[in-house]
């Protein structure tokens, strides 16, 4: 009885923090959350995108009562299947799972093929889902098996293979290959503009960046990213890259996470860490080749990803991350950010929101600090709306 009292005590003081006028103007808005993990979880543990957990920071129940419209529904291939080269059987494992996922719960999400469904699917009472890659496809670049998931479903990938350089683009936090695409990864970029594919460049180096903002022929995105003005880390963007992403009519998501922003909460996480968050190395050293399923009993453990226990005087709060936006919007400008929350992905969030359910809190501190509801309404889907529209048509 004491437990349930506090935590009904919790959520209480929760929502007295988000205002009836916020609470409206988030319900009223579209809310298109720019990367969340979704299938993980279940693919190591078991269990069903549907039901309510008490742990992690996303399922469906959580997803509705944060005001969620549309999200990139994000599957991770960790750097864990790349020594074997199982890269491109993880994701048709994980491409699989998502796909039965969604089927078993169509009365409550339903999957993206083209930019006009995420409006029918809301009509629907339902959460639209575009289907995303987080790492890589296929180390090669092979473009038969880019264009065999792109036939199932997927919509959006990533450049780089999450924290290593893959054999075409190169990542943010390994040793540069190619000092940005080679011949191949120019290849991949015009085949995703081809098939009508949304780039994210989220843990690219600056050079791959900067060279797939300007050989695509459409916007690009960086779906969850931070500013190195903040953080001077190779995971986050210079202002340069930013204003390249924008000219060319893209948009940067924000991480949600206080690792990205927050240097105070980066520093303490990698002292108790002993590594930086992106270090992966200990998986190339390894020396020892695994089969398929050791591999997933090594991974298991990881997910749900969520945050660290960092103390809380340390951590940003909602008004302070949503300051964070407002340096990004002085640089690019209103129409060019948009939220990227990363949730079960590893985010530290602002002080006093638990997961995605507590997303209101973040319209709360934009009112509280003045935003126009054209400005809210453009950050939280509006504008990632617009670049998917232009892509995906």
């Amino acid at each position: 009885m004491f437990k349930l009292m506090f935590a009904l005590t919790a959520v209480a003081s929760l929502d007295a923090q988000v205002s009836e006028k916020a609470k409206k103007l988030h319900n009223d808005a579209f809310v298109f959350d720019g990367h969340v993990h979704v299938v993980n979880r279940q693919f190591y543990h078991g269990g069903d995108i549907g039901e309510r957990y008490s742990d992690g920071q996303f399922d469906l129940p959580r997803a509705k009562e944060g005001g969620i419209d549309a999200m990139l529904f994000s599957i991770f291939v960790t750097e864990d299947y790349y020594p074997q080269r199982l890269e491109s059987k993880q994701v048709f494992r994980l491409m699989d799972l998502a796909l039965t996922q969604l089927e078993k719960n169509r009365d409550k999400i339903e999957l993206v093929l083209k930019a006009s469904d995420i409006a029918r699917i809301n009509r629907a009472g339902k959460i639209a889902a575009v289907l995303d890659l987080e790492g890589g496809f296929d180390l090669d670049g092979d473009l038969g098996i880019l264009r065999d998931l792109y036939r199932l479903g997927l919509r959006s990938a990533q450049l780089p293979a999450h924290n290593w350089a893959n054999n075409f683009a190169d990542s943010c936090c390994s040793p540069a290959k190619w000092h940005g695409l080679n011949e191949r990864g120019r290849a991949v970029v015009k085949e995703m503009n081809r098939l009508g594919m949304l780039i994210n460049v989220s843990h690219g180096s600056d050079e791959t960046i900067a060279q797939t903002v300007e050989l695509s022929s459409v916007p690009v995105v960086a779906t969850h990213h931070g500013m190195r003005f903040y953080n001077d880390i190779p995971r986050n963007m210079p202002d340069d890259l930013m204003k390249k992403i924008a000219a060319k009519g893209g948009v940067i998501g924000f991480q949600i996470g206080n690792e990205f922003h927050n240097r105070k909460v980066f520093d303490w996480r990698t002292e108790h860490a002993g590594k930086p968050f992106w270090d992966t190395s200990e998986i190339a050293q390894r020396g020892k080749t695994f089969t398929i399923d050791e591999i997933d009993k090594r991974v298991a453990p990881q997910f749900p990803m969520v945050g660290i226990a960092a103390p809380e005087d340390i951590k940003l709060t909602p008004e302070g991350w949503i300051a964070v936006i407002e340096r990004a919007i002085s640089i690019v400008g209103e129409d060019h950010v948009s939220l990227g929350s990363d949730f079960d992905g590893g985010p530290t969030p602002p002080r006093g929101m638990r997961d995605i359910r507590d997303l209101p809190m973040l319209t709360e501190a934009m009112l509280r600090r003045g935003w126009t509801e054209a400005r809210i309404k453009k950050f939280l889907g509006g504008n990632l709306l617009r670049v998917f529209e232009q892509v995906a048509k």
